[in-house]
């Protein structure tokens, strides 16, 4: 996630109240998530905080898609970038199927 605020330093700065903070403000929310779940009580409620990770996982590989297609992230660093949110929700997932009982 600290690649993404590298790079969302160069957005425009009319942006900086729109899609940069917007797309810092899900791609934090994805280990914030992770680790409210870990200081709660029982695995059904860290597979709930998984779960809402997972969700702002898929916020930011929108965003990060966005920022591509406006011109503010060069198709390199969005492949880059969003290879990784796709590795973190890949690994949500995983994590949450051990959690239930279908897993």
């Amino acid at each position: 996630m600290l690649d993404i605020y590298a790079q969302s330093r160069a957005f425009p700065d009319d942006e900086r109240f729109g899609l940069t903070a917007h797309l810092r403000k899900s791609a934090i929310s994805i280990p914030s998530n992770v680790a409210e779940g870990c200081g709660r009580e029982g695995e059904r409620e860290l597979a709930r905080f998984l779960s809402i990770a997972a969700g702002s996982a898929s916020e930011t590989e929108y965003q990060l898609l966005l920022a591509r297609d406006l011109g503010y992230l060069s198709p390199d660093a969005h492949q880059k970038l969003d290879a990784q949110v796709r590795e973190v929700r890949r690994m949500l997932k995983s994590f949450m199927q051990k959690l239930t009982p279908d897993g």
